[in-house]
């Protein structure tokens, strides 16, 4: 990993690595044992990394969520997703880079994967809008679900995006009305839907593919009806004050299972899903199959009043009782 793709509360961490890698690199030049101060120091790398990630604040887990190299839809498909035929196009407009659909197999089940897909550097990001969708690209992931519904394919959905493209040519193509097509058509689709935040989750851009019979989310992702940054122009009139807008929002995966928003926590490795691609894979594959295993002890009918049950009882609040006790 290059140094400058580090985050700042990471610096720690960078420096400790490298003075790894440089005894590593002497002892072998040298023909030198250093196993005793390699250790060591490996150690410290660990005490270290736990340290700094028992103590992150809101605002570093948006940093987290929002890392150059976290493992993006595309990753996650390529890793634990077998023979993997990807779709294409809404059928009437064009095809959205920004959001993938595919047939494919996780274990022994046959499912329909449909993501938010980033890309990774800057003419990758740029082909893909950065992971936020076109109206078209929810005309795309609803087409998909109606097919995968045909054929009795239980729905995986991976949510990774800033929100929903605001552009003019969005707008005047139906982005609003694309959204809410789908908050309608997956309430009441009669096959498993399991949605996972892998990173970002901002605003209708992630709802557009969120509704299901499970809501996961992994440990550094965020899940937010605003971007942190929007949040503090409009309450602020100060982008700068994101840090005290990330801990108003309650964005986390921990304050969000504390509010009954999402069902489970996918734990990631030590350093963050960037650190260990093959650890974060198989905890979310784990996560995905145990979900679907249960998910599917239930008829359909029960399946879907559970989900808008689920659905109903988000936001729930009292009106003039005073204080809950």
């Amino acid at each position: 990993m290059k140094p400058e793709q580090y985050l700042d509360f990471e610096k720690p961490i960078v420096e400790l690595s490298q003075r790894i890698a440089d005894l590593e690199e002497t002892a072998t030049k040298k023909n030198a044992d250093y196993s005793d101060e390699i250790a060591k120091l490996r150690g410290q790398l660990v005490d270290t990394t736990h340290r700094i990630f028992s103590n992150l604040t809101a605002w570093q887990k948006v940093q987290l969520a929002r890392h150059p190299q976290r493992p993006v839809t595309s990753d996650y498909i390529s890793m634990f997703v077998r023979d993997f035929l990807q779709l294409y196009g809404d059928r009437l407009y064009r095809d959205d880079p920004a959001i993938i659909c595919g047939l494919g197999r996780i274990e022994d089940e046959r499912v329909m994967v449909i993501g938010h897909q980033k890309g990774k550097g800057p003419r990758e990001k740029a082909l893909h809008n950065y992971g936020s969708p076109h109206p078209e690209g929810y005309r795309k992931a609803q087409h998909k679900m109606k097919q995968a519904e045909k054929f009795g394919l239980p729905i995986i959905s991976f949510i990774d995006t800033p929100g929903a493209f605001p552009g003019v040519g969005a707008e005047e193509r139906g982005i609003a009305m694309s959204i809410a097509m789908m908050l309608e058509e997956m309430s009441r689709i009669r096959v498993p839907i399991i949605c996972v935040v892998i990173g970002e989750g901002g605003s209708g851009g992630a709802l557009g593919i969120g509704v299901g019979d499970r809501l996961l989310m992994m440990e550094y992702a965020y899940y937010s009806v605003i971007l942190p940054e929007g949040c503090s122009a409009i309450l602020w009139k100060d982008p700068e004050k994101k840090v005290e807008a990330s801990e108003a929002l309650k964005l986390t995966s921990q304050h969000l299972y504390e509010l009954g928003i999402i069902d489970q926590i996918i734990p990631e490795p030590l350093g963050g899903a960037h650190r260990n691609y093959k650890e974060a894979g198989e905890n979310v594959k784990e996560a995905i199959l145990s979900n679907l295993a249960e998910i599917k002890t239930m008829s359909v009918e029960e399946m879907l009043e559970k989900r808008y049950d689920k659905l109903r009882k988000i936001g729930v609040f009292l009106e003039g009782c005073g204080p809950v006790e």
